[in-house]
């Protein structure tokens, strides 16, 4: 029976994780929209800016795909501890080039940055399906969304510090100080030894190599349940990373709305976002974890669909709200699913991110390239299929017979409280 009121501990390690998903948003958010400052300041093209930007495509897959093997030889602690530090030293090497108007200094910043990110996100979602566990309820969903008020956050000091005319270089040190001392405030909650795999009876003597048939790796991509799972990761992943990367453009081009009026719509899908993470976990435990994933999913397919098909402005701006409501849940929901879809839950919440991370790495070009050709309206039509495709298979991530058995409530699917 899950307890009711966790130890001090448990409760110490969840604010330890609600500052360490944070401060990614936080950092990533402050970057993001000093982009045209630090653009005029290379005095690059669009073109070199891309270069600069793919920084942290490459440094984000780097550190997601390490992260799972280094959570499993060294625990979750250590690969936090690596991915914040990393994620700081980003933030103040963008600095430094900013400052010196260093492009490769800027690039190298963000490929830290992205590293940083990809190894703590791997290891902070382990921790996270641990604590959830110990509190018998959901808290993932929370945990994300620190990540999205982060960006919230960030995204409003950087709107501020741009109207304000604070130079680049001052306004990322001072994100550099603030991450900093957000991230000695979470290092003491966090737990030694959480992550490493339990042994396998089954495994063969000796053990196989990672690629090779029969090893952990070669099984978890044959387990049918974790890739459905995967695909409605991929879906509402593809679907966050779209509205982030083209919905301010989404509104301008495709809708004619001023510009600021575009940021402003951007900026209400990422406070909805942070809305329907935080109020998420009672829901699930009402509903379960499938029922809300599939509502989820036909909200933001309904969403994308009205900003599609909708030639009014306001009626579009309101059916972002559907997008970023419905989005919400979607990657917490499903990362927590992937965990207990069976044994070793570093390596399933490993994959289920890398698959993750390929959406958001090739869904945005993709995207532009549909875009440059037949509007970003058009363009936006292959992710609403992918969300109904994810409503299809949001049965997958419930737990099914014996699995089942030991569970909390809230994880069994048509039970509620009471």
């Amino acid at each position: 029976m899950e307890p009711l009121h966790p130890a001090p501990v448990v409760r110490r390690h969840r604010r330890a994780l609600q500052l360490c998903f944070a401060i990614p948003g936080l950092s990533l958010a402050t970057w993001v929209t000093r982009t045209p400052d630090v653009r005029d300041r290379l005095g690059a093209s669009t073109a070199e800016m891309g270069l600069v930007l793919f920084g942290m495509s490459i440094g984000s897959m780097l550190g997601i795909l390490v992260a799972g093997a280094l959570v499993a030889r060294f625990a979750t602690r250590p690969v936090i501890l690596a991915g914040m530090g990393l994620v700081l030293a980003g933030v103040g090497t963008a600095a430094l080039g900013a400052a010196t108007a260093s492009a490769p200094a800027v690039a190298a910043g963000l490929a830290f940055i992205g590293a940083g990110i990809g190894l703590s996100e791997v290891a902070s979602n382990v921790d996270g399906a641990v604590v959830e566990g110990e509190f018998g309820r959901p808290v993932l969903p929370a945990l994300h969304g620190c990540y999205s008020l982060g960006t919230v956050i960030g995204a409003c000091l950087g709107v501020a510090g741009a109207v304000v005319g604070l130079p680049v270089s001052w306004h990322l040190t001072a994100t550099l100080l603030l991450a900093a001392g957000l991230f000695a405030c979470a290092v003491p909650g966090l737990r030694p030894g959480l992550g490493r795999p339990e042994p396998d009876p089954g495994a063969p003597p000796g053990g196989a190599g990672p690629g090779a048939v029969g090893s952990p790796g070669h099984r978890l991509l044959l387990d049918p349940r974790l890739l459905m799972i995967g695909g409605v990761v991929f879906g509402v992943t593809l679907a966050e990373g779209a509205a982030t990367d083209w919905l301010p453009l989404l509104m301008v081009d495709g809708h004619g709305m001023p510009t600021g009026l575009g940021s402003a719509v951007y900026a209400g899908f990422a406070a909805t976002m942070a809305v329907g993470r935080f109020a998420g976990g009672p829901v699930v435990t009402r509903f379960g974890r499938p029922a809300v994933l599939g509502t989820g999913a036909l909200l933001t397919a309904a969403g994308i669909a009205l900003v599609s098909f909708v030639d009014v402005p306001a009626a579009a701006a309101c059916a972002v709200l559907l997008w970023g409501l419905g989005t919400s849940l979607g990657f917490p929901l499903a990362l927590s699913a992937a965990g207990e879809s069976g044994p070793d839950t570093t390596a399933r919440i490993a994959l289920a991110s890398r698959i993750g991370y390929v959406a958001l790495l090739a869904g945005p070009p993709l995207l532009g390239f549909l875009g440059e050709h037949q509007g970003l309206r058009a363009a936006m039509l292959p992710v609403m299929l992918l969300m109904l495709l994810a409503a299809v298979l949001s049965p997958a991530t419930a737990r099914g017979g014996a699995a089942r058995r030991g569970r909390p409530r809230w994880q069994r699917p048509g039970l509620r409280n009471g």
